[in-house]
């Protein structure tokens, strides 16, 4: 496991977990997004990956635990590819609904879905979890009909815990701990 970030505040830290993606589909969903979404705010480079679990407000004795789910999740991934399906929106954003053919992003989200449940950290969605991209925010539906990203399949970089701190120009996020996925690279 890899730490990028510290946190040195005391009080609640706004949490979530997510995959990481490999910097070729980062640079790929930027042009994109670039050159398909006129419109809302679009989801800088740096802040895009794939959310499985959004925990929310919780005290920083809860970190370590976190973490922990993170590692043991992360380290017994199999390998497995996401690819772009369809566009999607919904009533604040925009994204990039992912295929998962093997469904193992599946399985790996529902295990730690169980991990963090088991440990009192969260409570899953009554929905079931949809492996995307959150590639843009709007205040009114724009209702788009982008073209898919040419970023064809990929395996995600890393299972990472990250922290969210608001901002007025929007959410901004740090990785706190990463596990790397890169034994996961397939070609596909």
């Amino acid at each position: 496991m890899t730490q990028a970030g510290s946190v040195v505040a005391d009080g609640d830290l706004r949490l979530f977990v997510a995959l990481t993606l490999p910097e070729p589909v980062l640079d790929g969903l930027a042009r994109w997004s670039e050159s398909e979404l006129s419109t809302g705010r679009r989801i800088g480079r740096s802040d895009l990956h794939v959310t499985i679990a959004f925990l929310g407000r919780r005290p920083r004795t809860d970190l370590p635990a976190v973490l922990d789910a993170v590692e043991a999740v992360g380290s017994g991934a199999s390998p497995f590819l996401l690819e772009p399906l369809r566009w999607r929106e919904t009533r604040s954003v925009g994204m990039v609904v992912l295929a998962d053919p093997s469904g193992e992003a599946v399985r790996l989200a529902r295990e730690l879905h169980t991990r963090l449940e088991d440990a009192g950290l969260y409570r899953r969605e009554a929905r079931q979890w949809l492996p995307h991209v959150t590639v843009l925010r709007f205040r009114e539906r724009p209702r788009l009909h982008p073209s898919l990203p040419p970023i064809g399949a990929f395996a995600p970089s890393g299972l990472a815990a990250f922290l969210s701190r608001l901002h007025p120009s929007g959410a901004r996020y740090e990785v706190l701990e990463s596990v790397p996925l890169d034994r996961m690279r397939l070609r596909g």
